[in-house]
């Protein structure tokens, strides 16, 4: 072999060996060690270490850089950092958050973030937040989460329902970072967040919803209680919903918009989720109800002339311009005081049109499509416990089902006996 086929076999050798991760133990202390730790190198070839202390015996120490030279050999060593949680979850909120979530739900991080999850877990490393952090965490929110605002008085605790909204938040924020390389792993996948017991959805029947829509006759409350309790849309849907949506002939609605209202104010915006872009059909109460409702809204435009707001709203003020959804809550709580009705929120009556439907019989797929969720075992396991009455006609068809085949099975027998 030449010269120069050996010169390039060692290169070659060189570059394998540069490859295989190194490092070394130093003893430091007493019972303090150092690992350090061979990096890839610099593009101009300069050598890059980084330095990892472990306080135990020297097997403690051996023990702790195979864990190291085997994160690094597979591609999941993350190099140590200074960064904190408290930076880091600022960091996630603005250029994470804030561009993929709605507005409401930015609000919902933003507040769990700079409420509790900083100041409780903020000034940890985040390459050293641990489970058990976590862990201390939710135990103490539990108890001491929530703040009084007396000074002398210790706060009182969040409910298991918050505490997993927490978990949540983290776990997610968290999860990034495992993509963005700053974390080798999620640590929040080690830790068991709270269980909250399951909560009872309030819905009323259909004496009490027809009730509801006779009280609301003759209000602006009365389309989108019609609505809602016709078609299970939500709020924000109802109150985005504009009359080219609606297909008064062919009888459907669709959704695909919402009105949300944020600390900056309200706006429209689109539904993101496919399931909740939807095609509800309108049976014909509501059909007709909407048909004289449109004629009503042109007549008192007519009528405002330049002063009415023309946004093709179905639900709106009475200047056509948009609703405010606080101001439509308030406004149905009105009502429901005014009118001496039990005071039911109006989420509730969206929960009230999906138990109805699944009382009697209505196929889930179909109630599910409706309600715009996105699989049908949510909305078997959110409305299970409002039907006891479904649990009483699955025994008492399996009833008849075992017994026919029984009677079926006893009138052959004395044939084949024969």
């Amino acid at each position: 072999m030449g010269e120069r086929g050996c010169s390039a076999d060692i290169e070659i050798a060189t570059e394998e060996i540069d490859k295989i991760m190194k490092g070394h133990i130093r003893k430091r202390g007493s019972r303090s060690w150092a690992i350090v730790l061979d990096l890839d190198r610099e593009a101009d070839g300069k050598r890059r270490q980084k330095w990892h202390t472990v306080n135990g015996t020297r097997k403690d120490a051996e023990q702790e850089m195979t864990k190291l030279l085997r994160q690094r050999n597979t591609g999941a060593y993350v190099e140590p950092t200074n960064l904190t949680l408290a930076a880091y979850l600022s960091k996630w909120l603005e250029d994470y958050a804030k561009i993929n979530v709605s507005g409401k739900t930015y609000e919902r991080y933003e507040g769990i973030v700079n409420h509790h999850l900083i100041p409780a877990l903020g000034h940890h490393q985040l390459t050293r937040l641990a489970p058990m952090h976590i862990q201390e965490h939710y135990s103490q929110a539990l108890k001491t989460g929530r703040e009084d605002q007396r000074k002398d008085k210790q706060g009182t605790g969040l409910s298991a329902q918050s505490v997993l909204h927490h978990h949540r938040v983290l776990h997610k924020a968290l999860e990034l970072a495992v993509r963005w390389q700053l974390l080798g792993r999620n640590p929040t996948d080690a830790v068991e967040p709270p269980r909250p017991e399951g909560r009872e959805l309030s819905a009323i029947d259909e004496d009490e919803a027809a009730a509801l829509i006779d009280a609301a006759v003759g209000t602006r409350l009365y389309i989108p209680v019609l609505l809602t309790l016709t078609t299970g849309m939500r709020r924000g849907e109802i109150l985005a919903l504009a009359w080219p949506d609606v297909d008064m002939r062919a009888g459907f609605v669709y959704v695909h918009r919402a009105l949300e209202e944020t600390r900056n104010g309200v706006r429209l915006k689109d539904t993101k989720a496919r399931r909740g872009r939807r095609r509800i059909k309108l049976p014909p109460l509501i059909v007709d109800a909407l048909a004289q409702h449109q004629q009503d809204q042109l007549d008192h435009k007519k009528l405002l002339g330049e002063a009415y707001q023309g946004q093709e709203l179905v639900c709106c003020r009475e200047d056509g311009s948009i609703w405010k959804p606080s101001a439509f809550t308030s406004a149905y709580r009105d009502l429901l005081r005014r009118r001496g009705i039990a005071n039911i929120g109006f989420h509730a009556l969206r929960h009230s049109h999906a138990s109805q439907l699944l009382k009697n019989n209505v196929n889930a797929k179909v109630v599910s499509e409706r309600l715009g969720h996105a699989k049908v075992a949510f909305t078997l396991d959110t409305y299970a416990h409002l039907l006891p009455g479904m649990q009483k006609q699955a025994a008492a068809t399996t009833d008849v089902m075992l017994r026919t085949a029984l009677g079926k099975r006893q009138q052959k027998e004395p044939h084949e006996a024969a």
